[in-house]
């Protein structure tokens, strides 16, 4: 299974570039509003046409995280959201496609880096995203997520510089997760015109895939980024149509419905 899983991310991104687009990711709450919706809306994930899954675990203080990722943490913990029921998610849809766990460094060091990974990989998750571990510090949780085969997915923002971005890019594992903009997650108007000199020069400097993530919220959005990055990564849109929607099933056809309308505009 170990080895399955260190070569799942790169499969998934090569099998979006073979059909000629870039991999689809969206971000899923775990947890929220609760475990049932959050399970269900990993499935439609899936069944959209995802080719990999981001899944938030919930946390007290998101610091990357705008008004609408850092909502639906407070509601998935105060409905009992734990990092157990996230992996029991993650283990869900695991076998279907590649899942990077979205968590905070507290959580990993709370639990041990060591059991985390354990846990992590029986969860058949692929990889781990830590918005807020720098790449001083990195050192054990890495060791202990690849003894698992887990890759440990870095960070680079416009702010990140050029010396130092090269340095991320070089040692990085499963893919680069670019953020687009300066600040935290949400959904905006317009992306940034520099983006596409940062996605060339990571893609440049990176032996894995570059997937643009932060503030891409149509299916337009979406077309324009993956003309230049590996992939896109859809969160605070998605997040939104759930807080929205009513019940579990309008949640899953919200969601539904712009994952396959934005695997349309990849595809175009």
């Amino acid at each position: 299974m170990a080895e399955a899983t260190t070569t799942s991310i790169e499969s998934a991104f090569a099998a979006a570039k073979a059909e000629g687009r870039a991999a689809l990711m969206p971000y899923l709450m775990g947890g929220f509003p609760d475990q049932a919706t959050a399970a269900a809306v990993a499935r439609a994930y899936a069944d959209a046409g995802a080719d990999l899954i981001e899944l938030g675990v919930p946390f007290s203080d998101p610091l990357a995280d705008g008004p609408t990722i850092h909502a639906a943490d407070t509601v998935a913990l105060a409905a009992g959201a734990t990092l157990e029921a996230v992996l029991e998610t993650c283990a869900g849809v695991g076998e279907r496609l590649p899942v990077a766990l979205m968590v905070y460094a507290n959580m990993i060091l709370a639990t041990g880096p060591v059991e985390f990974a354990e846990r992590a990989a029986e969860a058949q998750a692929a990889g781990v995203i830590v918005p807020d571990l720098p790449l001083e510090e990195h050192g054990p949780i890495r060791e202990a997520l690849g003894a698992r085969a887990l890759a440990l997915i870095p960070l680079i923002a416009p702010t990140t510089p050029p010396d130092r971005r090269a340095r991320i890019c070089a040692g990085a594992e499963g893919f680069v997760y670019l953020v687009s903009t300066v600040g935290v997650t949400g959904e905006r108007e317009q992306l940034p015109p520099e983006l596409t000199d940062l996605i060339g020069a990571a893609k440049e400097e990176a032996s894995v895939p570059v997937a643009v993530g932060f503030g891409i919220s149509t299916p337009e959005h979406a077309a324009a980024v993956g003309n230049v990055a590996d992939g896109v990564i859809i969160g605070t849109r998605l997040v939104r149509a759930v807080a929205d929607a009513g019940d579990t099933d309008a949640a899953v056809a919200a969601v539904t419905d712009f994952l396959r309308a934005t695997r349309g505009a990849l595809a175009g």
